[in-house]
Parts: C-alpha cells; structure tokens; sequence
C-alpha cells in the first residue's frame, strides 16, 4: 500500500546515529559487555529532595492538570533561579514551563518562524535543532566552525550567513556537542549583531551549571534590547539529573510566551504536574548536590582529555563545559583498521564497537564527519576500561 503523508514530516531525517545504537543495545542484550559513551545523560540519581517531593505530590492528590504553561511556584522558582544565577529579572508571565528543554526549543521555534524564513545553526549542532527547525516550518543555516576557535562561530561568520530571511540564531552554551563556551565579550558582539539586525537569539542554555573553566553568562544579560530578542532555553535534566522527569522551561518577552503558551496549550497540555512540584523542590533547595556532580564529571574529564590526546592518530580539545568530547579522527580517515576502510566517523564507529565493544557516537550526526563524539557521563570505571579498548583498536590495528 502506497501512503500519501506528509510532506514536511517525510523531509525530518532519522539520526545517522540509530544503527549503532541499536546494535550496541542488541549486543548488551545478548550479555556482551559493551562500553558506551553516548549518554546524554547524568549517570547519578535524581537528588533526595526532589524524589521526596515528587512521592509527597503523588500521595498529596497534585496529579491532575495544571495550567498549560506550568504551576505559578515553580515560574516563581524559575524566576528567583534567573535572578540569583544569571542577573535576569523576569516575572511568571515571561515563563514557560514545557516537557524539556526540547520541547521550550521547539515551542520557541514555532512561536517566531513563518514559512522558509532561516534560523542560523553552527556545526557542530546538537542533532535536534535542523530538524525541529525544519518541523517548524524554517529553513536551517549553517555555520561550519573551527576547533581551533573552540566551535565557536564569531559575528563575521554571522553575517556571512545573514540573508533578509534570517529570522533567529540557536545559541548553545556550554554545547552539547562540543563543551565549549561563549564568554562575555564575544556575547556582547553576538547581542549587538542580532539587535542591529533585528534577529532573535534562542539561547540554549541547559548545561549551564557545568561549567569547569570559566563562567556561564546568558547573552540575554547583556542589556534589556537583546534581552527582548532572547528566548532562553534551560531545564532541570542535566544539572538535577531529572532526565526522565521532563520538565524544561523557558524565558521570553510576554509577548512570544503568550503566544508559546498558547500554542502548548493545543498541543501537549500542562508538563507533568508531579515533575513540576518535584523541580521547585530542585530550584529552592541545596544546591551542592550539583556541585558534587560537577566536580565528578570534571574528574571525568580530565582523565578523558589526557588519554585520548596520548591515544596514536586521536586528538582533542578540552570542554570547558557539559560532559562530552569531541574526539578529531581525521588522521584516521584512508587508514585500515581491523580490515575496514575507515572513509566516515561512521565506519569507525562500527569498528569500535564490533571489534572493541564501545559504543561512541558518530560525528556526522552533529553536522562534521572529521570527529566522533565520547560522553563522560558514566562511570570511571567505565571510562577507563573504554578507552584501554579504543587505544587498544587503533594501535594495534
């Protein structure tokens, strides 16, 4: 039978990604032990307190719905966490309250784009942001960065890039995929760009509390005019590790959140009512459980630089921030390993993982076949038993 869908979601791409993931579950399930770094998410449990809150919800009856852009106490806390973290004033009518921080990128997306008009997006991208653009109607542009710019585009890239459709920048920082930061001075001319050219900044900021070196500045800091053109994009998934609990939030003039809000409202309802009661209990309460976490993941990290940087044929940068590297195999590109031509971070992805049981993810899922991406959002046991495997693949190949 022949089906006649639809044209727009027949143009969203599968991830490139999938074929080694499912293998690698498939290999797991049939009890090979498979190493993987490609979580994307914390590998520590969801805080005390917040779990706390979350039983006294179900057993206290707040289960039912809440109004579609979220419960006012937890806008509230989102408000005072704003203010105390990155110097923003906003007000509950400014906050939205979505399932994720996917969902905010998606709910802004469609709250600005009309039809063709460009969001402009550097490569290397978080797998998401073409193809949410895409769904929303616009048209993705990209910028290809430079490691030895940090994977940072600059504002002579930015206007390289502008055309008289270009209706909004992704701004992700720290990145995911990348780890890099923009710091305050590059922010500024970053805002002064979008003001002149009245262009939009969604600004992704959901690893913000994993920062190792340096500081987070949310660019909508920088003054009230770019304040006004920022749609800020963060969540409690990374830092409170509350991944499945999905709950993103989001802060914009009231103009775009009522428009946000209206449109979520037609289209998933309220955030879980359970998860946004537990996220306030995450927001107000001790904070050093998450420092806890940052100073292991920067443990992490460091251990991770040192020995892919001394593997033969593999380099990288360090992250300053998030928890995932991105490892350059260009010089491994035209190599043979194990038999295989390796022409693609695909093809050494396969290698890896069919002959040395790790699982990482292929750069050509971010946008840049020149690299592979290493989550350190596991165990170090793990890591290190991963990368003897990896070191073991390409120098004694």
């Amino acid at each position: 039978m022949k089906f006649n869908l639809s044209e727009k979601g027949l143009k969203i791409s599968s991830s490139v990604t999938l074929e080694i993931t499912a293998k690698a579950k498939s290999m797991k399930a049939k009890g090979i032990d498979v190493i993987s770094f490609g979580a994307g998410e914390p590998d520590f449990n969801t805080p005390e307190n917040i779990r706390k809150e979350g039983v006294r919800a179900i057993e206290e009856g707040l289960t039912k719905y809440t109004p579609a852009s979220g419960i006012n106490e937890l806008k509230e806390a989102v408000c005072k966490k704003f203010k105390r973290d990155n110097n923003l004033e906003y007000s509950i009518e400014n906050i939205v309250i979505s399932n994720g921080a996917k969902h905010s990128i998606y709910n802004a997306l469609m709250a600005i784009l009309n039809p063709e008009e460009e969001v402009i997006v550097g490569i290397p991208y978080w797998v998401s942001y073409p193809e949410l653009i895409k769904i929303a109607g616009g048209k993705p542009i990209f910028i290809h960065t430079k490691e030895e710019n940090d994977f940072k585009f600059t504002v002579a890239d930015l206007e390289k890039a502008r055309t008289n459709k270009t209706k909004a920048i992704i701004l992700n920082s720290p990145s995911n995929p990348t780890g890099s930061i923009y710091y305050k001075e590059e922010l500024e001319k970053i805002a002064k760009w979008a003001v002149d050219n009245n262009i939009f900044v969604i600004s992704d900021e959901i690893y913000e509390k994993l920062i190792y070196d340096g500081e987070h500045v949310s660019i909508a800091s920088i003054n009230d005019d770019i304040k006004d053109l920022t749609i800020v994009i963060n969540g409690m998934s990374k830092a409170y590790a509350m991944p499945g609990w999905r709950i993103g939030y989001l802060a914009a003039h009231k103009e775009i959140a009522n428009v946000i809000s209206n449109i979520q409202s037609h289209t998933t309802s309220n955030p879980c009512s359970i998860s946004q009661y537990a996220s306030v209990a995450g927001l107000t309460g001790d904070q050093n459980i998450v420092y806890e976490m940052k100073k292991e993941f920067e443990k992490r990290r460091n251990y991770m630089v040192e020995m892919i940087n001394s593997i033969k044929g593999l380099s990288c940068k360090k992250p300053k921030g998030a928890f995932y590297i991105m490892v350059n195999i260009s010089q491994l590109k035209g190599t043979t390993i194990k038999g295989r031509n390796i022409n693609s971070s695909l093809d050494f992805a396969k290698v890896l993982l069919e002959e040395g049981k790790v699982a990482v993810v292929p750069g050509i899922g971010f946008g840049d076949d020149n690299y592979i991406r290493l989550s350190y959002a596991t165990s170090m046991e793990n890591i290190e038993k991963g990368l003897k495997r990896i070191k073991k693949i390409v120098e004694e190949n």
